[in-house]
């Protein structure tokens, strides 16, 4: 077998490299904090790996969310073995023959040894047993014959981890515990311990990956980017779950950002007798400006936000944070728009469940002209129609949309007039800003009367409301 090329890497080089791979996952790891680990290795003993990913993990890593990035790219960039060398040496290996006629896993003796084992494993909670276990599984059947690819299906169907749930609570449990908390409790310890199992197995896999591709292009590939950083347009339902729980305290700093601009803003008219007064006691020179009391006022919030097709996961994102939003403004009217417009506030109420809000409003909502593909003017022509009196200079003006409009028109001075209205007004786009003014692109035209930010991710909207101070 050839040495593999992470396997010449020194430990300086590995460290620069694992710190670069850290950064362009997403994990804010600044030059300080990589010369803090170095320091760190120097207090560890090197040769206990998990003391060093414990270092590295004190020293590097911020955010819980992160700390699933950091683990899979720590085990790519050290390894705990090398090759074959990850497997026990008195163990012989099965290795297949191309030409070999596959046998159901079930039939075959072998696997229901191997089977056995791990039901064995499980049900003692050896982790270390349970590693090596996943190594020897993986070099077994992580490889289809005749192909050269590694692949954690081939090891999970031939184990089939899941199938041995009804054995090990047999095995743990009696007649009077059935249905009961011991039941629960034995359940949870044994589906986290499969869990680990898999977990094991897919670390073993891009290992195996990482010696026969190159581990910067496995990490590339294996490592999604941290939450904050996850473009909208790439979440998947899961993703837009965890987003939900993300967006309600970005939402309060809205709020709060939106209020305190107003504040900062209005000192209320200049009070001429209180100022004079004051100036007396300076010779006459007004150093001191005095203003009347400002009109007591509670932020409120017009959000027009695109759901076209287009932007179909922005969409979603926008239609979470505008639910957030319903719940830190006094006033908020919700509007959305594909070639027409309509008011979707109703659907968002306090205490509604945001899922069924989106459900009942694609049923539901007034959202189609003609074409039913995204025609801004038409639909800002709707809305300068139907809810003029929904901008008034008390009004934050939110819009929400990636600025193509289809080559339609984009009744430009109406835009200007409800801006002009509003006390502010912000355009969150969803694209790369290199995109902008690309086809059918109006970002900058619009950019004009609205100032405009790109916004693909949280730490973009972040950015944004921080910008607002």
């Amino acid at each position: 077998m050839t040495t593999p090329t992470g396997a010449r890497r020194s430990l300086v080089d590995r460290h620069t490299a694992f710190v670069a791979a850290l950064r362009e996952a997403g994990l804010p790891v600044s030059v300080a904090e990589g010369l803090d680990a170095v320091r760190a290795m120097q207090v560890i003993d090197l040769v206990e790996r998990e003391s060093l990913r414990a270092a590295y993990a004190a020293t590097l890593v911020k955010r819980p969310v992160h700390r699933r990035t950091f683990d899979t790219l720590f085990d790519l960039w050290f390894p705990a073995a090398l090759g074959d060398g990850a497997v026990q040496p008195d163990r012989p290996l099965r290795r297949r023959d191309p030409g070999e006629r596959r046998v159901p896993p079930a039939l075959d003796p072998e696997v229901q040894a191997r089977r056995e084992e791990l039901f064995e494993l499980l049900l003692s909670g050896d982790d270390q047993g349970l590693r090596q276990f996943a190594r020897t599984a993986v070099a077994e059947y992580g490889q289809t014959p005749g192909q050269e690819s590694w692949f954690s299906s081939g090891v999970l169907r031939a184990m089939s981890p899941e199938t041995l749930m009804a054995r090990l609570l047999n095995a743990v449990l009696t007649g009077r515990d059935r249905g009961g908390m011991a039941e629960q409790v034995a359940r949870r310890t044994f589906r986290d311990r499969i869990s680990r199992f898999e977990g094991q197995v897919a670390t073993e896999v891009r290992r195996r990956i990482a010696e026969d591709t190159g581990v910067e292009r496995t990490a590339r590939l294996a490592v999604r980017p941290p939450l904050e950083r996850l473009d909208f347009a790439a979440a998947s339902r899961a993703d837009l779950a965890a987003l939900r729980r993300e967006v309600y305290p970005l939402a309060r700093r809205l709020a709060s950002r939106l209020a305190q601009k107003h504040r900062l803003g209005n000192r209320g008219r200049l009070d001429f007798r209180r100022t004079v007064r004051a100036s007396l006691a300076t010779g006459g020179v007004p150093l001191t400006t005095h203003h009347r009391p400002r009109r007591p006022h509670k932020p409120e919030l017009v959000i027009l936000c695109d759901a076209s097709d287009s932007v179909s996961a922005f969409a979603h994102f926008t239609l979470l944070l505008t639910f957030a939003l319903r719940e830190q403004f006094s006033k908020v009217r919700a509007f959305a728009f594909i070639d027409a417009t309509d008011e979707i506030t109703k659907y968002f109420a306090p205490g509604t469940d945001v899922v069924d809000a989106m459900t009942r409003m694609a049923r539901e909502a007034d959202l189609v002209w003609i074409t039913g593909r995204s025609n801004y003017g038409h639909a800002i022509k709707v809305f300068d129609e139907k809810y003029a009196d929904a901008i008034t200079p008390k009004t934050s003006l939110l819009v929400l949309g990636d600025a193509r409009s289809n080559y339609g028109e984009l009744s430009l001075p109406i835009l200007r007039r409800m801006v002009d209205q509003a006390r502010h007004a912000y355009w969150l786009n969803p694209e790369p800003r290199s995109q902008w003014d690309t086809g059918d692109s109006a970002a900058s035209r619009y950019g004009e009367l609205v100032p405009m930010y790109e916004c693909r991710n949280l730490t973009q909207l972040a950015e944004f409301i921080e910008e607002l101070a």
